[in-house]
């Protein structure tokens, strides 16, 4: 028993399926936020405020602590920059990468909670 059908209608649903998956898919973006050691209050807020947006669109967020020139001396409060956020963000991301000095830098990354 065999089954006759139009290759070009089979070519075109298929086409079809593949492009109602692309769009039911969300792709997630790595955000960056740029900080240094010495950050102050205010900015702080403001950086965490980004970060909770991006969050909550669903991105992961990176955060890059710069060291410049005597900075490097203190990467201790560059940690306790960076152990702050964590605390901040702990409801609506998990870190996904553990604060690391990588050079003049230290970065960290946190990925948004699933919702499932």
């Amino acid at each position: 028993m065999c089954k006759v059908l139009d290759f070009g209608k089979y070519k075109y649903e298929l086409q079809k399926r593949k492009n109602e998956a692309k769009k039911k898919q969300k792709i997630v973006e790595v955000k960056e936020l740029k900080l240094t050691p010495m950050i102050d209050t205010h900015d702080f807020e403001v950086k965490l405020k980004s970060a909770r947006r991006f969050l909550e669109e669903g991105n992961k967020v990176k955060f890059t602590l710069k060291f410049r020139g005597r900075e490097m001396s203190y990467q201790d409060q560059g940690l306790d920059v960076l152990n702050r956020i964590k605390e901040e963000l702990a409801t609506l991301g998990k870190v996904e990468q553990e604060p690391k000095l990588e050079g003049k830098s230290m970065g960290m990354l946190i990925g948004p909670v699933s919702s499932k």
